[in-house]
Order: C-alpha cells, then structure tokens, then sequence
C-alpha cells in the first residue's frame, strides 16, 4: 500500500503570507492603537487610528506581496523561456546537462543518461525547470494567491486589537489591547511553527519578543511626542 507523505513545503506558499499578514495585522495595529492611546487622544481618534491603520496596512500587505511575488514569477518564467529556447537549439546538450546533475546528486553515469533521457521525452522543459532551476508546481510563484492572502490575514490580525480597543473601557485601553495582542500572537506563532513543522515554543517567543518590543517602542514614542502636541 502507497505511503502518502505530507510535507511541509507544499505549505509554505500561502503560509507564509498567511502568517506575516496576521503578524504584522496585530503588531502594527496595536502598535499604533497604543502609540495613539499614549498620546492621550480621545477614545473615538485612538478608533479612527485603528481602522485607518486597517485598510492602509492590508492594501499596503497586498500590493507588497504582490509586486514581491509577481517579481519572482517574472524571473521564472525568463529563465523557463532561456531553458526553452536551449532545448530548441541544442537538445543533446541539455540532456547531457541534466544527465551531469544527476551524476552530481549521486547517480551512476550510465543511469543518470538513461533517466535524462526518460524525463526528457515525457518533459523536457518540466524536467529542467524542476531539477536544473528549481521551479517546482509546488513551490510556484502566485502573485495573486499571496496578495489575497496577505491582505485577508491582515485585516484579521488587525481586528484583534481593534476589537479589543472598542469594547473595553478608555481607562483600561492600553493594558487591554497589549495583553490580547500579546496572547494572539504568542498563539499565531505557536501555530505557524506547528504547521511549518518547527517547535512551538520557539516560534510563539519568538514572534511575541518582536510584537512586544514594537508596541514597547512605539507606545513610549506617543508618550514621548504626545505631550508636545
């Protein structure tokens, strides 16, 4: 009976969007929630900054994430056009070429010709996208996908804080929004690592280090500042 494997690459497209997007949806937000709240703003201006912060930070996750990936799906598809124009031209020589990084990964040399010359005939270009440049359907590039991602976990990380500050009372605002921000994402980075195959441990302090150093920084900032203005 077949041995079905699941791996954690086949996770790391959407994972990694889906995690910096929450992360940085509840870092920033409440980082600027508290700069605000620090600044000894009104209930209904710390709000405002809050849902500003939202829609700025999720479009802004979007288009970044987007440009970055569409970037790395130009360069996959140049160099797939560079391979397939060499196929085109000198076919021989690219299947000596693959052949040479099978040799290279441990293959005899009469073996790793037999197997080029195999993979070659049921895909050329697939089998030198996936072996020669490491372009895998996998671990494809999907401007798209990511931006959708980053931009929707965003706004959900951003809403922790936010929903935090409008329901607990102005006095209790800053202890609050710290506290719940802080519990999320010790429990997202628990869960990214988990998911990713990693300890858990290690991934909640280390995302709960960075959260608390920036709402740290940034609160003592609106202090700072807030008593100029």
């Amino acid at each position: 009976m077949p041995h079905n494997e699941q791996h954690h690459t086949e996770r790391t497209g959407w994972l990694r969007a889906a995690v910096l997007g929450a992360d940085d949806g509840i870092v920033s937000t409440a980082s600027l929630l508290l700069g605000v709240a620090s600044a000894h703003a009104a209930h209904g201006g710390i709000l405002l900054a809050g849902v500003s912060g939202l829609v700025a930070g999720a479009m802004s996750m979007a288009a970044g994430e987007y440009v970055s990936v569409s970037s790395q799906a130009d360069t996959e598809k140049a160099d797939l056009a560079l391979e397939s124009q060499g196929l085109e031209a000198d076919e021989t020589s690219e299947r000596e070429e693959l052949a040479a990084i099978y040799v290279k990964r441990g293959l005899e040399a009469k073996l790793a010709k037999e197997v080029a010359e195999q993979l070659m005939a049921h895909d050329a270009l697939g089998a030198h996208a996936r072996d020669e440049l490491g372009i895998s359907e996998t671990l494809k590039a999907r401007p798209l996908q990511a931006a959708f991602a980053s931009a929707v976990s965003f706004m959900v990380g951003a809403a922790v804080p936010l929903l935090t500050a409008l329901v607990v009372p102005y006095r209790s605002l800053v202890d609050f929004v710290a506290g719940v921000s802080l519990i999320f994402l010790a429990v997202l980075g628990g869960l990214a690592a988990r998911a990713g195959g990693a300890r858990v441990i290690v991934g909640a302090l280390r995302v709960l280090l960075w959260g608390a150093l920036a709402m740290g920084l940034t609160a003592a900032a609106g202090s700072l500042f807030g008593s100029f203005v």
